[in-house]
C-alpha cells in the first residue's frame, strides 16, 4: 500500500510540474524592472531630465542613509571643471568650431541608460555631509545632423556629425530590496564634429 501511495504522488507531481517552468532561488525576491516613462520626458526629445516633479528625493537620502558606508565604497564625487585645457585661449570667441554647437554642464535627475531604460539618478542629495553631484560635460549640434560643415569650402565634402561620449552614474532601483544602489553607463552628446570628405572642382 505505501508503494501505490508513493507511485501515486510522484506521477500526480510529474502532472502539476512543468519541465519549462523556471524557478527562483530560495528566498531570493523576483527581479523588477521598471521601464516606463516618467512624467518629466513626457513633452521632450532629450535622453535625461534636469527637472522633475516626481523626483523620489526622500526615499534616495533615505536609502543613502541606510547603506552609507557601501555606498561610499564606489562613489566618486564628480565636480564641474570649465576652465579652457589649451592655455593660448583667453575667450571663448577664440574658439573656432566647424559645425556650430552648444555646451552645457548639467547634473541629470533621470537619464536612459545604454539598455534604453530610464533610470533614477542620484543627484543634489545630501546624506551624512556627502553631497552627491555628478556633472556631465555634454555638447549638442545646432545644425541638422548631416548637414554640410558651415565653415567648409564647398569644394571639400563635408558633413556634421554628433558625437557621443560614455558616462557613469551612481543610480538608485527603487525594486532592488537588498541594496537599492548601482554604477551604470549613459551615451550622452559629448561633441558635434565634420566629417570632411573628398575634393572636387
Amino acid at each position: 500500500m505505501f508503494i501505490k501511495l508513493m507511485m501515486f504522488a510522484s506521477l500526480m507531481a510529474g502532472v502539476f510540474c512543468s519541465p519549462n517552468s523556471k524557478r527562483l532561488p530560495y528566498g531570493a525576491p523576483p527581479k523588477i524592472e521598471y521601464t516606463e516613462i516618467p512624467h518629466c520626458a513626457k513633452n521632450t526629445t532629450k535622453a535625461w531630465c534636469l527637472e522633475d516633479s516626481e523626483y523620489p528625493q526622500h526615499e534616495v537620502q533615505q536609502a543613502l542613509d541606510q547603506h552609507y558606508q557601501a555606498v561610499l565604497a564606489f562613489y566618486k564625487e564628480k565636480l564641474a571643471s570649465t576652465e579652457n585645457s589649451v592655455n593660448e585661449l583667453d575667450k571663448f570667441n577664440d574658439e573656432v568650431y566647424l559645425c556650430p554647437s552648444s555646451t552645457d554642464y548639467v547634473r541629470p535627475l533621470r537619464a536612459i541608460n545604454v539598455e534604453g531604460k530610464w533610470r533614477i539618478i542620484v543627484n543634489r542629495i545630501e546624506s551624512y555631509g556627502v553631497k552627491y553631484t555628478q556633472t556631465a560635460r555634454i555638447e549638442e549640434c545646432n545644425v541638422v545632423v548631416g548637414t554640410s560643415c558651415p565653415l567648409v569650402p564647398s569644394c571639400h565634402e563635408s558633413k556634421c556629425i554628433q558625437k557621443n561620449i560614455f558616462h557613469r552614474f551612481l543610480v538608485y532601483n527603487p525594486y532592488d530590496y537588498t541594496f537599492p544602489f548601482t554604477i551604470e553607463k549613459f551615451r550622452l552628446p559629448g561633441s558635434c564634429g565634420c566629417v570632411v570628405g573628398a575634393f572636387h572642382l
